[in-house]
This record gives structure tokens, sequence and C-alpha cells, in this order.
């Protein structure tokens, strides 16, 4: 996949004016030539480097430190030159335009990353990861992050497709040697084979998502019955009165949005209009928005008053659901958090705040924080996985329908194709420009 490229870029990768230490990065065939006419001489390979920069005059522009890494130990696969210098917007500017007089180009932004793509040095679940890493709202979404870049959610990714690509050999075989009784090639054998890669598969997409959500952060749905306390426990959970509340029904109306951080993990709470019969058509659109935003929510928090039963109005198609207990100060319930038929019921008072650590508790769970190994991932990356295993169980159907070898083994060539998309091994050109536009100049 090397790109061989023939152009040398240079690109600011600090902030101009944010003080202390600038830093200007080169990548390119002509970063020796670069860095020999800063120094006078040879730079030594991953040697800090006093210099003196001027310009094409001989006035200093600055002095800092000079590093050259020669290709391919380097970042980019190329000789990428690094310049230290103090960090002030002048300085950098000067510097970066001298550069530009030497030869190089300013770089578009993420063209370091995709040049390390390109060149072998990254897949492109690694490259994604240096932007989720970069725009790390939390300590848990940066070690994922971290993570990804390290490989390990590439890892999983290929492992999957070795066992695809057993799988796929076996077909083939299957197929040419249709008029042959061969016990393991039978289709009740290669079925047990798909269910194992379908369990594997599965684990995948779930820390997959729990990745999304460190990365974008959780998106939570409050929804009840009119005066359930829901916007009292939103207001609790962000510590500040961000919603009315009343004793009158109703009084929420549209949906309110607040960002909270939890331990490190950020997370949007809505909250939204009671759910109920109305007339009122403000209120019944309020009630509409609720449901819409639901439907969309990686989490829903169902609030009852304690002492309530279930609320088949409060169901939703939402992944995971957490019902509260809300106003337990009235009915002398004690805070606790238990698991109830698969479903996590808290029960706490939203007034005192009595049982509120162990709503953010689950809360932090639910957003992936305490998850070993946890990976930073992408919408784009949960929906390969989604559109993988629906290949995989159309391949699944194929051979129980009696053995419909070409059609399971076509369905078998799309899961390997759509897992390719996550590290970038198929079809992936067009998705390169909007990937890496996302990212910063420098990086």
């Amino acid at each position: 996949m090397a790109a061989h490229r023939t152009d040398t870029i240079a690109a600011i990768a600090t902030p101009p004016g944010a003080g202390g230490i600038g830093v200007i990065r080169v990548s390119g065939p002509r970063a020796p030539d670069i860095a020999r006419a800063f120094l006078g001489r040879a730079p030594r390979p991953r040697h800090a480097h006093y210099a003196v920069f001027r310009d094409p005059d001989g006035e200093v522009i600055d002095t800092g430190l000079l590093l050259h890494f020669p290709a391919p130990a380097s970042f980019t696969g190329e000789h990428v030159l690094e310049l230290q210098v103090h960090g002030s917007r002048p300085v950098l500017h000067a510097l970066l335009q001298h550069l530009r007089a030497m030869g190089a180009r300013a770089a578009r932004p993420g063209e370091f990353s995709e040049r390390a793509f390109l060149n072998g040095k990254l897949d492109l679940a690694q490259a994604e990861a240096i932007a989720d890493l970069i725009g790390a709202g939390s300590q848990a979404a940066a070690r994922a992050a971290q993570r990804s870049l390290q490989g390990v959610f590439s890892r999983q990714v290929h492992a999957v497709v070795e066992d695809v690509v057993a799988l796929r050999m076996q077909v083939e075989v299957a197929i040419d040697f249709s008029d042959e009784d061969i016990p393991s090639l039978a289709p009740a054998r290669l079925r047990d084979g798909i269910a194992a890669l379908m369990q594997r598969l599965d684990a995948l997409l779930a820390g997959a998502r729990r990745g999304q959500r460190l990365t974008d952060g959780l998106h939570v749905v409050i929804l009840g019955r009119p005066n359930a306390g829901k916007s009292s426990l939103l207001n609790a959970l962000a510590a500040d009165e961000r919603a009315i509340v009343t004793e009158q029904a109703g009084t929420t109306r549209d949906l309110l949005r607040e960002t909270i951080v939890i331990d490190g993990v950020e997370l949007t709470l809505v909250d939204t209009a009671g759910l109920r019969d109305s007339t009122d058509p403000i209120e019944r659109e309020g009630i509409r928005r609720a449901r819409n935003e639901a439907a969309s929510a990686d989490l829903v928090v169902q609030v009852l008053a304690d002492g309530d039963g279930p609320d088949p109005a409060l169901s939703s198609p939402a992944t995971s659901t957490l019902v509260v207990h809300n106003k337990i100060d009235l009915t002398g319930q004690p805070a606790t958090r238990r698991i109830i038929d698969g479903i996590e019921h808290v029960h706490l008072s939203a007034r005192s705040g009595e049982g509120l650590d162990l709503l953010r508790e689950s809360l932090r769970h639910h957003a992936g924080a305490d998850s070993e190994g946890a990976f930073s991932a992408r919408a784009r990356h949960v929906d390969a996985l989604r559109r993988a295993a629906r290949h995989l169980g159309d391949a699944d159907a194929a051979l129980a329908a009696g053995g419909a070898w070409e059609i399971a083994a076509e369905e078998l060539r799309q899961v390997q194709a759509v897992l390719g998309e996550i590290t970038g091994e198929f079809g992936v050109e067009d998705l390169l420009g909007r990937i890496f536009a996302n990212f910063c100049i420098g990086k």
C-alpha cells in the first residue's frame, strides 16, 4: 500500500500563540535536504540538534531543536523532520513560510496520518483513533483511543477475518467437491462454524458499541409520567436548576439537553415531556418528540414514583433500559440498586439526593468506562459489524436451506469485505477524504 509520495509537506503541529514550545513537522523526500540547509551538515538520525533557523536573507527567525527521523522508521514512513521553536505566532508562520520556499507545501488536514496509512504504518481504524485521542472528552475516552491506536480493535477484527477466511475455504472446497461425501464439509458442520463465528462477531459488536459511547458520549433519554420527577432527576445529576420543576403536570413540553461528566465520562441527558394521553396539541407534540428521541437513545431511564408498578407506556425500542424508582424520601424505601428480570432498578430520591451515587455508578457502567480493555470505535465501525452479522446470518440461512453453497460463499465474501472496511483493506478510497479531513493540521 506504499504511497511513494514525491512531494514534501509541512505544517504547524501546535496552535500558534499557545506559548511555550512550538512544533513544525515536515514529511517527504526533501526533509533531509531541509535539515542539512538549517544545520550545515547531515543530521544524526533521531538526535536532537541545536539549530539556528534563518530566513533566505540570513536573518535569524529563531533558535531551537531539530530532529530527523529517516524513512521508513518514522510516523509517516517517509523522511520526517521536527522543528521545535518558541511557540509565538510570528515565529511559527515565518518558519513555515521559509519551508515553503525550500520546497515544502502546506499539509492538508490529516495528511500526515493519511500518509502513515498509505505507507502501511497504520490501518484505518488506528488512524481514526488518532483523531479520537485528540478529541477525547474524558480520561476513559482517551484510554480507549490509545488502545485502538495500539491496534487492540484492529487485531480483534483481523482475528474474526481469519475465521471468515477459514470458512470461505471450506465452502469453496465443498463447491469443488460437491459430488464427494466429506463429513467435515457437511452443511451442519459448517453451520457450527458459522455459529461460533457469530458469537465472536456479536462480542466484537458489543465492544464497538461501548467504544462508540466512550467516543461520542452516552445518549441518555429520561422518560416518565407527568410529575414522576424526571426534571428533578436531571437537575440533581447536573447539580444545577436546568429544568423547571413545578407541581403542575405537563410543565416540560419540549426536549431539554444537558451534558454532564461523571468520573471523566461524558453523558448527554435529555429531559422529555411526561407521557400521558393529552388533547393539548403542544403537549402532544412534546410527547411525540420524546418517543422519537428515546428510539435513538443509547439508554432510556424510565422514572417511576416509588411504589408504582411497571408502566407499559414507558416501553421503548432502546438498546438498554434502566428503571429509576424516585421519591423514596416519601415512601421510606432504602436506596438500592439491583437487577430484576434482566432490568436494572435503582431506588433513589432526586429531592434529597439519597441513592444518586448508585445511579451515577450505573450510568458510568452503561457508558463503558468500567469495561476492561475498552477501545474507541465509531458509528461506521458499528454499522460495518452489523452488516457483517447480517451477511453471516444469510450465509447460515443458505446452508440451512439445503446447502446453497454458491450463495453461502458470496455472503461470506461480503462478510470479509465489510470487515475490511473497518481497517481499510477493501474499497476505502471513497472514505479517505471524509475521514482525514476531520483531523487537525500537522497530525
